[in-house]
């Protein structure tokens, strides 16, 4: 199988052929590495390969699984092979490896996928941008020297740039439609508690953290999340298994009532700037629904962004502290030891300051949150908004600089961490962190479903990803409105394709 007929079916699509018997899972799987050694020299999507327990792995799949064999990736981040590296895209955990396979891992090899590497990712998953200094930084197939996002940027990169069709990923506050949007990608990000962390987790930032995947087409989400859904024995959310996703793609959605905004709420005082093609991108979304004969009507989500920023960003801090502490734990050295980036160390500093009354205060803002959007969706089956500020930013553009890490090295003063707090720096943060990208945290805090739509390509020839955030528990109608926004602008197929000639060229 050549790479350039590899590279023109999603996922599904594969699945399909290699059914059919028009071309063997072993040619398939030999197209996406040959792939990876063409292309990631370039992309720097893929961390690392697991090409001789790949092809054994291939062998061993049932013929009548859905995916029937399917090269996809995972991510450096939570979701552990057993007894492979799970860096977390840190140098301090380079020769950590988990016992067992992540549950989610599981599910998605008896789903008939073939895992044959995994890909890069910020520290720690901290990142809207995926450049750690532990790895080379994945690029953008779009164009050369542009973020694909994060922190679930090599995923995307690799998907965008024709690797494989879908890589698993997942998403804090953002960090799956993020990577969507820039990459021209469907990013979906399922209800809180649909997708286990077990066994390594319960749940992550405290029910922040969902995984999914990054695809090119609905189907191949719908199909994903049909397969490995429902709570794991351990879990802490009583979510069952539920099927019929895959069949909900093939009816049209009822009319529905929708908001459209462009989510300034949620960017008060954060600086931020919306770029015209952000706008344009939301109004073409808003023209297309209505014509799709849904009820279209501009309004905001009835929430405090400065609010929000606060309460996402306290925990984002003392999840950090406890992470570190969990690495030291691992690998028996002490966290002031640990070779860590120097802002991972600071945030870690300013964490590890936090009171527990700060930190249960900022969650209790969840909830109201929650409350507030679950009345504003009485009125409203779905909202639309802005995925980011803008379309991908250069590779460095949105690091902290030299000037701004050595200020961060000073949080190691004893006393400074606790002053640095009281004087502030918690908005400073947040300026920095959620300044582009303050449209996403919302969906991960109330836990509702949410996904990126790749609805235009700006003047600059990159791509703007649309935001749609559904009620809570109801995936199925958002993946069934998708699939509908998807056959009324036909980005299926069209937006991956513009990539790998970008990429081939």
């Amino acid at each position: 199988m050549h790479l350039d007929e590899y590279q023109q079916y999603d996922a599904v699509g594969l699945a399909e052929l290699i059914c059919r018997r028009e071309v063997s899972r072993d040619e398939v799987l030999e197209a996406a590495l040959t792939a990876i050694e063409k292309l990631n020299p370039a992309l720097n999507a893929v961390v690392r390969t697991r090409y001789e327990r790949a092809r054994q792995e291939s062998q061993k799949l049932s013929a009548d699984t859905p995916f029937g064999g399917v090269p996809t990736l995972s991510k450096d981040l939570l979701m552990g092979l057993a007894g492979e590296p799970l860096a977390f895209g840190s140098a301090s955990l380079a020769n950590w490896c988990p016992k067992e396979d992540a549950l989610l891992i599981q599910r998605a090899r008896a789903a008939g996928l073939v895992i044959v590497g995994q890909t890069a990712t910020p520290e720690l998953g901290l990142m809207g941008i995926t450049e750690p200094k532990a790895y080379p930084h994945p690029q953008n197939p779009w164009r050369a020297g542009y973020s694909p996002g994060g922190s679930s940027g090599g995923a995307a990169s690799a998907v965008a740039g024709g690797i494989v069709p879908m890589a698993l990923a997942g998403d804090g506050g953002g960090s799956i439609r993020i990577p969507a949007s820039y990459c021209g990608l469907f990013g979906f990000k399922p209800s809180r508690g649909r997708i286990p962390l077990a066994p390594a987790h319960g749940e992550v930032w405290q029910g922040a953290v969902i995984e999914h995947a990054v695809t090119r087409s609905v189907r191949d989400s719908a199909t994903l999340l049909e397969q490995i859904n429902g709570m794991a024995a351990s879990g802490p959310y009583p979510v069952l298994k539920e099927t019929g996703y895959v069949a909900a793609l093939s009816v049209p959605p009822p009319p529905l009532r929708i908001a459209i905004s462009l989510g300034e709420p949620l960017s008060q005082g954060l600086g931020t700037t919306l770029s015209c093609e952000v706008r344009l991108a939301v109004e073409k979304a808003a023209t297309a629904l209505a014509a799709m004969g849904h009820e279209v009507e501009w309004c905001d989500p009835p929430v405090d962004g400065e609010a929000l920023a606060d309460s996402y960003l306290t925990l984002y801090l003392g999840h950090l502290a406890a992470d570190l502490a969990w690495v030291s734990q691992q690998t028996g050295i002490s966290v002031r030891k640990l070779d860590i980036e120097p802002s991972t160390r600071a945030i870690g500093r300013l964490g590890a300051k936090l009171s527990a009354r700060d930190y249960e205060l900022a969650k209790r803002y969840w909830h109201v949150a929650a409350e507030q959007m679950s009345l504003f969706h009485q009125r409203y089956d779905a909202l639309v908004m802005p995925v980011a500020a803008d379309s991908a930013p250069k590779i460095g553009e949105l690091y902290p600089s030299e000037a701004r890490e050595r200020l961060m090295g000073l949080l190691a003063v004893p006393g400074l961490p606790s002053l640095a707090l009281k004087a502030g720096m918690l908005k400073r943060l947040a300026v920095d962190a959620l300044s582009r990208t303050p449209f996403t945290q919302l969906a991960n805090l109330t836990g509702q479903p949410a996904m990126s739509v790749p609805m235009h390509i700006g003047a600059n020839g990159l791509p703007v990803g649309v935001q749609v955030v559904g009620r809570l528990g109801e995936d199925k109608q958002l993946l069934q409105l998708a699939a509908a926004m998807e056959q009324h602008d036909d980005w299926q197929h069209f937006l991956p394709q513009q990539a790998f000639r970008a990429q081939a060229g």
